[in-house]
């Protein structure tokens, strides 16, 4: 079992492999890992250029290697500079010989943009005759209604990847030949025989496929009982949402893109001379598009409380302000330990959620004085677009006052002098006249009159300068994709972004070092590793992901910002199951380090053995023989225990007795929660804070009572303490 010496080769992203390789420094480079195993010890290398997430999927499996292979009878020594592990590093040359000139430069990714590449274009192949005819059809954005079901298609990705979609009606002939003309086509362009071809039937479309196009509507008869059903979702949004069961339904609550009914408590800030300024509670809704905002919506989920930081930005922002409200947020998290889950919403883009907490009292202004604008004074005139029919689709926004501006299909409010006309065209159904009855309490405190469709008195026109024809026509309601979720491992090599998607993903897929974005369509979720390093980046990496998608999606698309932990359902919702309580304190990367044999106390014993090693060298290849594997015959087992021993922790009933005898009486909430242990009133633990909430506020908070939190494993109760604010 011991009697080894070989060096493999680690690799992989989410699915790591070990690979053995010649036991020479020649098989190293900057960008990878290697494990030089030597039975009794296994030196794990990595490269000065891998990241901290790649380190540590290369450890756990070096983990895994040692108790499969040596039942855990083996030390572990880490190298992650070698100027900070000179004694691992004598071991390494005197199994390898002296290192002779630099290493290799780190092997460049495949994966770099690759599966961004906008590089689309879309063929119709067919028969004339004799000949196969390759007829280029269009090139990015592609839309659905290219697709003919009685033809044949190949899309090229930029030679990533070939994709041949059969339509439903084509012949059996052309379906048999879908694989050699893709061969054909491949020859054609020049690309490498292993090109990736994946063959479409017309009606089955895979996730990835789909996403090429700007809107992809399943529109074949084979789906349209699914539609039914989505139908029935959708519907929901238009009744009084079921709490409850968008608590107990993740999934609905996903679909929905809703985590309750917006009746929780909400604070707002306006950006002001870059700093937040608290907007007084009755002007929460009153927003201006030269400016950014910060919504802090709270809300309990199942006995826990939850929040959502809404970073809301005018189309008329500054990049100062913008600037200011993304340092103002990291600010909040701050604060709130990390608990806030982020979400980047641009004017007129705003999630049903955002619009759900104001009841359809969101009023967007031009830029006046009145309304955090810059100063300037406000019109006589104003003309205000009413759009949506329920409050969690409604949004008021101030438009041009001219004619043109109005919809026969719509309801307008058009301020004169302080007068406000609700304005109702012929198209209008009762929904919509309802919700413009919310907004004019907004935007007017003095008389409404009544206005319909063909007849406007004349100072109305006059106050709009004049008549001229506006659209009468009927707006479609803008059909949403119905395209499943797609999850992608994030991280930068030489300045790019690299994505690395995870088919068939669960929860499983997420690591603690990880950055991952699922993209939902109609919102980008960036999930964040506890121990992930980029963060900052995260957003940014959203951001590119829309520019360079080969569909040509929106930038005013939503980005949320979701940290390890404080998942809300709308996003454990796209996942077939999801466990709270799967995020255990597992030791990071660097725990492991600090406690390896490379920088421990065990390493004297190694280096004593090192020093009176015997070396037989293989002639001409300057590496060590393989005697040099006994002079570690005799290292010991004890550090290994000591790498895995964490820090032991008292019983509950020792802690529970304790805080019972430094305190008596209940605390108020406001004093224990989301607090530094300096904070705390005079003679609580900090270890124990929860302990002095009365009965009532932990019922309330954690969702059932102490003697059943205190039942549970204790690492289960860290977990909740840490996404209450109580750790």
């Amino acid at each position: 079992m011991f009697n080894i010496q070989r060096l493999l080769h680690i690799k992989g992203r989410k699915h790591v492999s070990a690979t053995e390789v010649e036991l020479s420094w020649n098989s190293f480079n900057k960008g990878d890992i290697f494990l030089l195993d030597l039975g009794k010890m296994m030196i794990q290398w990595n490269g000065p250029k891998t990241s901290i997430s790649e380190k540590a999927r290369g450890l756990a499996l070096t983990y895994s290697l040692r108790d499969r292979e040596r039942g855990g009878r083996a030390q572990i020594g880490v190298v992650d500079d070698e100027v900070k592990a000179p004694d691992l590093m004598q071991i390494m040359e005197s199994v390898l010989g002296r290192r002779v000139g630099s290493l290799r430069a780190a092997m460049p990714n495949k994966d770099i943009n690759q599966l961004q590449k906008a590089n689309i274009r879309l063929y119709h192949v067919y028969e004339k005759g004799k000949d196969l005819v390759v007829l280029e059809l269009a090139t990015p954005p592609l839309t659905q209604d290219l697709l003919q079901e009685e033809d044949f298609y190949i899309l090229d990705q930029g030679g990533f990847k070939i994709y041949v979609w059969q339509g439903r009606m084509s012949s059996l002939q052309e379906r048999k030949a879908a694989f050699s003309r893709a061969a054909g086509f491949i020859q054609a362009k020049g690309y490498p025989t292993y090109t990736n071809v994946e063959v479409v039937n017309d009606g089955a479309e895979s996730a990835a496929f789909k996403q090429l196009f700007r809107i992809w509507s399943e529109k074949r008869s084979r789906n349209r009982s699914r539609n039914r059903q989505l139908g029935r979702i959708d519907k929901l949004t238009h009744v009084k949402l079921d709490v409850g069961k968008l608590h107990s339904q993740p999934e609905l609550a996903a679909q929905l893109r809703m985590v309750d009914d917006g009746s929780g408590k909400v604070e707002v800030w306006c950006m002001q001379d870059l700093r937040r300024q608290p907007v007084d509670p009755k002007h929460h809704g009153q927003l201006c598009a030269g400016n950014c905002y910060l919504v802090l919506y709270t809300y309990q989920r199942l006995g826990r409380v939850q929040y959502i930081l809404y970073l809301w930005q005018g189309h008329q922002a500054t990049a100062d302000e913008i600037e200011a409200l993304n340092s103002n947020a990291e600010e909040l998290d701050a604060m709130y330990r990390g608990a806030l889950v982020q979400e980047h919403v641009t004017m007129g883009s705003e999630p049903p959620h955002f619009l759900a907490i104001f009841q359809g009292q969101l009023v967007v202004f031009q830029e006046t004085a009145g309304h955090h604008g810059r100063g300037q004074s406000a019109p006589t005139t104003r003309l205000f677009h009413v759009q949506g029919a329920d409050s969690y689709s409604t949004r008021t926004v101030e438009v041009p006052a001219r004619a043109a501006s109005l919809n026969s299909n719509d309801v307008f409010l058009l301020v004169i002098a302080g007068v406000c006309y609700l304005w109702f065209g012929k198209g209008c159904n009762g929904d919509q006249r309802e919700m413009a009855r919310v907004a004019v309490t907004v935007i007017s405190k003095k008389n409404e009159e009544t206005v319909l469709e063909g007849q406007e008195p004349p100072h109305f026109w006059e106050a709009l300068g004049g008549r001229a024809p506006y659209p009468s026509n009927k707006r479609l309601p803008e059909e949403v994709p119905s395209i499943q979720p797609r999850l992608f491992e994030c991280s930068s090599q030489m300045g790019c972004l690299v994505l690395a998607e995870v088919v068939f993903f669960s929860q499983e897929d997420l690591g603690q070092y990880d950055v991952m974005l699922l993209d939902t369509w109609q919102e980008i979720f960036l999930w964040l590793g506890g121990a992930a390093g980029a963060w900052k980046e995260a957003v940014a990496w959203g951001q590119e992901y829309l520019k360079a998608h080969p569909a040509g999606r929106s930038l005013a698309t939503p980005i949320v910002l979701v940290k390890q932990g404080h998942e809300p359902p709308t996003f454990t919702g796209w996942f077939f199951t999801w466990d709270p309580y799967k995020w255990t304190p597992d030791p990071s990367h660097k725990e492991v380090l600090e406690g390896s044999p490379g920088t421990a106390s065990p390493i004297s014993e190694i280096t004593a053995e090192v020093n009176s090693f015997r070396l037989s060298r293989w002639p001409g290849d300057g590496r060590a023989g393989a005697m040099a594997l006994q002079a570690l015959k005799g290292s010991q087992d004890s550090s290994r225990n000591e790498l895995m021993r964490g820090p032991k922790l008292g019983g509950v009933s020792t802690s529970v007795s304790s805080t019972r005898a430094s305190i008596n009486g209940a605390l108020p909430r406001e004093q224990l929660m989301h607090q530094a242990a300096e904070d705390l009133p005079e003679g609580v633990d900090p270890a124990r804070r929860e302990f002095y909430l009365s009965d009532s506020d932990f019922q309330d908070i954690f969702g059932k009572s102490k003697e059943e939190f205190y039942s549970m494993a204790t690492w289960r109760q860290r977990q909740e303490k840490k996404q209450l604010g109580f750790f």
